[in-house]
């Protein structure tokens, strides 16, 4: 694992699909130990953006830097190797293979003894809680248990941040409480968490700092829309975030009660000065 607060860096990012812009001069970090939101509308350019920064689409303008090494025209299986993990949004374990084995299907393309692999396996299943599903197929987990299996395999390359595509899709409210405690665990191990998901209240339980798109661009109201939920945690609890109106046009996806104050800002949640 990298040194402690290793940074993963997106300078000037940008990208067309022919004569539309869908992501322009984007820019925005994630530090180890920290988890970081990436939210926005459909259309916003949010899934790009993390794309780009995953290795699954090359940016037209722009670059990618972790740490000092610019990693922008490197494979998904080299950054893999330098030290970031993926997690996509569809399934992504062998249905027919057991738990134990998915784990060390990963551990075989490190160039362990098959000792030291089941010791492994053994270790990252127990810190994820499924240790007692080591023998069952992956088919017959749950969509939660399914989802701690995928971390685990994520995590079995020691990456020092780890890139969540809509972790709560498709599954159960109990299992998205449990994901945010993984996620809770993943910081705490000192991991740096880059999370995606049209979930914006789930998400925003759990992250220190989002990054806000709109069409295209990180939007920006003129104190700044990169924001801290934990920071302005209300007395409940909540994230009592601050965000420009629609008379702005900013993006706001609150479906709990919202006022408007008078400086032009939409409250949402417990009022909480920023």
């Amino acid at each position: 694992m990298a040194s402690p607060r290793t940074v993963l860096q997106a300078r000037g990012l940008t990208k067309s699909y022919g004569r539309r812009v869908v992501v322009h001069h984007v820019d925005l970090q994630i530090q180890t130990g920290e988890v970081v939101g990436l939210l926005g509308p459909n259309g916003a350019g949010k899934t790009t953006t993390f794309y780009m920064v995953v290795g699954l689409t090359r940016p037209d303008d722009g670059q990618v830097f972790l740490g000092h090494e610019d990693i922008t025209r490197l494979p998904m299986y080299l950054r893999a190797r330098s030290g970031i993990g993926y997690l996509p949004q569809e399934a992504s374990v062998f249905r027919k293979l057991t738990a134990e084995e998915n784990v060390m299907a990963i551990l075989e393309t490190l160039g362990l003894s098959v000792a030291e692999q089941r010791a492994r396996t053994r270790g990252l299943l127990e810190a994820l809680g499924i240790l007692n599903l080591a023998r069952q197929p992956a088919y017959t987990l749950s969509g939660g248990e399914r989802r701690r299996l995928e971390i685990c395999r994520a995590l079995a390359t020691s990456p020092s941040f780890i890139l969540l595509d809509e972790p709560f899709a498709g599954i159960d409210p109990l299992a998205v409480l449990d994901i945010q405690k993984i996620i809770a665990h993943l910081k705490d191990r000192g991991i740096g968490v880059l999370i995606t998901d049209h979930n914006v209240r789930e998400t925003l339980k759990i992250t220190h700092r989002a990054y806000i798109l709109r069409e295209g661009q990180v939007f920006r109201a003129p104190t700044g829309l990169i924001f801290s939920g934990r920071a302005r945690s209300s007395a409940r609890g909540r994230p009592a975030i601050w965000l420009p109106t629609k008379k702005s046009g900013a993006y706001t996806s609150a479906k709990r009660s919202s006022s408007t104050t008078a400086t032009g800002r939409a409250e949402l949640g417990p009022r909480s000065r920023p």
